[in-house]
């Protein structure tokens, strides 16, 4: 099987050498960074151009940063779509909005290439040690073909239903992500404020109903002051900004979502968006003049 992998960024480089360890050894890549792809071809993959993974590729992957990037990609003028054959397979693991999923996956139809939305959970960790959770939408029969293709990736892959589900599956993992996050800086705050030890009250709720994936990766980086990207704000800011699109179309109420999306967007314009999304500490520290832990 020969693969393309477009978008060799934080999360898409990796996630690209995982595939290259697991024996998928006949990898093509592309990125507009070529330090990154001279890094995954060092590693073992090829690289080519777009139209050369379409004509190439029995699948082809993309990580991308947003619905307009993965559209221009695959749909757009001499994209890669136009020089895919019928019967080839496009997986797409970018976060995006899934009401594009399901126009990208419509034209591909009329193409006759099948698509999954597989989006991912984890961050660029997880990324690089492969235990990714990926949230797939697609025909059954697709899924279960390329299931062990993201387990190369991935410690989780789960088929959320038709072509869409993959991508509102990870709306709604975004937003719990960033709810937990605020949640846990509003506690610090409140603990240090009150004169107890952040640290303490982290090993001391952190095997109770409180404790969660979420805080054992970011209250660490809180109480350590260190912000350094393992999922940036940006990119949490484009997720929840599809989450608020996508509730809006369909009359769900998202009120948390969007107060959380206010504090992520005040700490964009405060030149903290390439910063990691657990910075939103920062904000309470900006409003309270401590510094969690420190």
């Amino acid at each position: 099987m020969k693969i393309g992998l477009i978008g060799l960024g934080i999360m898409g480089k990796p996630m690209a050498k995982n595939l290259l360890k697991a024996g998928y050894t006949d990898l093509l890549v592309n990125d507009r960074n070529q330090v990154n792809v001279d890094e995954v071809v060092a590693a073992g993959a090829q690289a080519a151009s777009q139209p050369e993974i379409g004509e190439s590729c029995d699948v082809v992957l993309t990580m991308l940063p947003n619905s307009p990037q993965v559209k221009e990609v695959m749909l757009g003028e001499d994209g890669v779509a136009a020089h895919m054959r019928p019967g080839t397979v496009f997986i797409d693991m970018s976060s995006i909005n899934p009401v594009a999923s399901k126009e990208i996956a419509a034209v591909l139809a009329e193409k006759g290439i099948e698509m999954l939305d597989a989006p991912v959970s984890g961050g660029e960790p997880k990324a690089i040690d492969g235990t990714l959770s990926f949230m797939v939408g697609g025909k059954q029969e697709v899924f279960e073909t390329y299931k062990p293709l993201l387990s190369a990736m991935g410690a989780s892959v789960v088929r959320c239903g038709e072509v869409g589900a993959g991508n509102t599956t990870k709306l709604a993992n975004q937003i719990i992500v960033a709810c937990n996050i605020q949640a846990l800086a509003e506690a610090l705050t409140l603990a240090q404020k009150a004169g107890v030890d952040p640290q303490l009250v982290f090993e001391a709720i952190r095997g109770g109903l409180a404790g969660s994936t979420v805080m054992n990766a970011k209250a660490p980086m809180m109480i350590a002051g260190d912000a350094r990207p393992g999922f940036k704000i940006d990119l949490h800011i484009k997720d929840l900004n599809n989450a608020l699109d996508c509730a809006h179309a369909v009359g769900a109420p998202v009120p948390m979502t969007a107060e959380v999306q206010e504090v992520l967007q005040w700490l964009h314009n405060q030149g903290k968006g390439q910063a990691d999304h657990s910075a939103i500490a920062q904000y309470y520290e900006k409003l309270t003049g401590i510094e969690i832990g420190r």
